[in-house]
């Protein structure tokens, strides 16, 4: 295990896959059943990212779904994009003693199944992002030709894969109706569908 990069270079802006297993990242009981569902609500493509929040039941709160933009593989950048989608879909937790609510994050990219520096990235600003939002740090999922994979379990699937998409997906769903009727929206959220 290599020793922990400097946190304040864009290099040391990710966490190596043994510093996310070390992290308590609490485990999907089912896995293959939210994959599914974020596959489905959002399509992603190719450098396509997925934030969703999960309830305690893993019911989805509210998700969202952006393009990568090009910019090098740095956490700071990744976790910056990861919080302004969830201020967009969901209203923060901070003022709860522990999180209640749990933030999953599902990549679709090229390549293989094994951990590259760029899901290092995703997973710091994960982790950071949830943080800042008062969530709990979730899943990182990716989703490449060969299938999915939840990185730091082991546990993943064939389908469905990132060569069974065709259309760019830039997507905000906010789905909990009860949600809002509980009077924890302070804004009014909206279901709403872009492409690019």
């Amino acid at each position: 295990m290599s020793p922990p990069a400097d946190a304040s270079s864009p290099l040391g802006r990710l966490l190596e896959p043994a510093e996310w297993s070390a992290a308590g990242i609490p485990l999907l009981r089912n896995p293959r059943e939210v994959v599914r569902g974020l596959y489905e609500r959002h399509r992603p493509t190719r450098e396509t990212a997925v934030v969703a929040v999960l309830d305690q039941e893993e019911r989805l709160n509210a998700s969202a779904s952006f393009p990568r933009r090009s910019a090098p593989v740095d956490g700071w950048v990744f976790r910056n994009a990861l919080l302004a989608q969830l201020r967009r879909v969901i209203p923060h937790d901070l003022r709860r003693r522990t999180p209640v609510r749990t933030a999953v994050l599902l990549y679709c990219r090229d390549g293989g199944e094994a951990w590259t520096e760029e899901d290092g990235a995703w997973m710091w600003g994960l982790r950071d992002a949830c943080t800042l939002h008062g969530l709990r740090c979730g899943a990182y999922i990716t989703l490449t030709g060969a299938g999915w994979q939840v990185l730091g379990e082991g546990r993943g699937g064939r389908q469905p894969s990132a060569h069974g998409v065709s259309t760019v997906s830039n997507t905000v769903d906010a789905v909990d109706a009860s949600y809002l009727a509980n009077g924890h929206g302070g804004a009014q959220l909206l279901r709403r569908a872009a492409s690019l």
